[in-house]
């Protein structure tokens, strides 16, 4: 969650995080600044790509939780099923 004071990150994939958050937790983040500074370093296809991804993977871990699913249950639950059909 500090990925902004991270060395670990280019500006680029900093940009991207923001975008993230802005997706998942707080929309009024995605102001024209940040729409300025997003076009200028992605395309429309890429920012179309990264906003698709963002929302199927926050969505699927939201749904999980909905569950009660813990992480990697479905990973086990597929190699013990593939031990026994063996």
């Amino acid at each position: 969650m500090s990925y902004e004071s991270s060395a670990r990150f280019t500006p680029r994939e900093k940009l991207a995080l923001r975008y993230c958050d802005a997706i998942m937790y707080d929309p009024a983040q995605a102001d024209d600044a940040m729409w300025e500074a997003l076009r200028a370093e992605f395309t429309e296809p890429q920012l179309v790509e990264l906003g698709y991804w963002i929302g199927f993977t926050f969505g699927g871990q939201r749904w999980l939780k909905t569950l009660g699913a813990k992480q990697g249950e479905y990973a086990q639950s597929l190699r013990a099923r593939s031990r026994s059909d063996r």
